[in-house]
C-alpha cells in the first residue's frame, strides 16, 4: 500500500460474523427477521469468491487480501507489510440490511472483527476506480492510507476507540 491510496472494500463486511453467531446460538441481541438471519447464514455457508474484481485488480491495486480473520485485522496486515498507517471513517462502511438492524456500536463491531465474508480489502490510487468501478461487486472507499502508522477509525470526525478481536489461528 502507497501513502494516499484509497482503502476499498467490496461488497458488505460482518454478515459471516453474525451468521456464526445464529448457527451456533450464541447471538443475543435485536430480534432480526427470517430474512436478516438467512442471508447472514448463506454469507457464512455460501461465501462468493471475488474472483472476477480479483482479476480486475492485477496491476491496479497496490495491495490486495481477502477479509478472512476480520477486516481490521486483515488490513493490519496490508500496513505493516507495508510500512504505512490507515485512517477508516465508519460512516462509509458498507453494511448488509441484517447489520443495520443491529445496535451502531456491535454493527461496526462485528464489520470490524468477523471474519469468513471473502470480501477483498485493497488499495490502490482513487483515479483509479473508474477502472475496476464494474468488476460485478459493489466496491466502497472507506479510507485511506496515511504515513502514520497504526489503524485510526473514526465516525462523524470523532475517534473511534475498537477491540480487534479478529480470528487468532494460534
Amino acid at each position: 500500500a502507497k501513502v494516499g491510496d484509497g482503502i476499498y472494500i467490496s461488497g458488505t463486511v460482518g454478515d459471516a460474523g453474525l451468521g456464526l453467531q445464529l448457527a451456533l446460538k450464541q447471538y443475543q441481541g435485536v430480534a432480526l427477521t427470517d430474512e436478516q438471519q438467512a442471508y447472514c447464514r448463506a454469507r457464512l455457508d455460501f461465501p462468493q469468491p471475488r474472483l472476477a474484481l480479483g482479476v480486475a485488480l492485477r496491476g491496479i491495486a497496490t495491495a490486495c487480501l481477502d477479509v478472512s480473520d476480520g477486516l481490521a485485522q486483515d488490513l493490519t496486515h496490508i500496513l505493516e507489510a507495508s510500512h504505512v498507517g490507515a485512517e477508516l471513517d465508519l460512516a462509509c462502511f458498507p453494511l448488509s440490511d441484517s447489520l443495520r438492524a443491529l445496535p451502531t456500536q456491535q454493527a461496526w463491531q462485528m464489520a470490524l472483527n468477523s471474519g469468513d465474508d471473502y470480501e477483498l480489502c485493497f488499495t490502490m490510487p482513487d483515479e483509479k476506480y473508474i477502472e475496476i468501478k464494474n468488476a460485478g461487486v459493489p466496491i466502497k472507499r472507506i479510507g485511506r492510507v496515511v504515513t502514520d502508522l497504526g489503524l485510526k477509525i473514526s465516525y462523524q470526525g470523532q475517534v473511534y476507540n475498537f477491540d480487534t478481536q479478529g480470528y487468532q489461528h494460534f
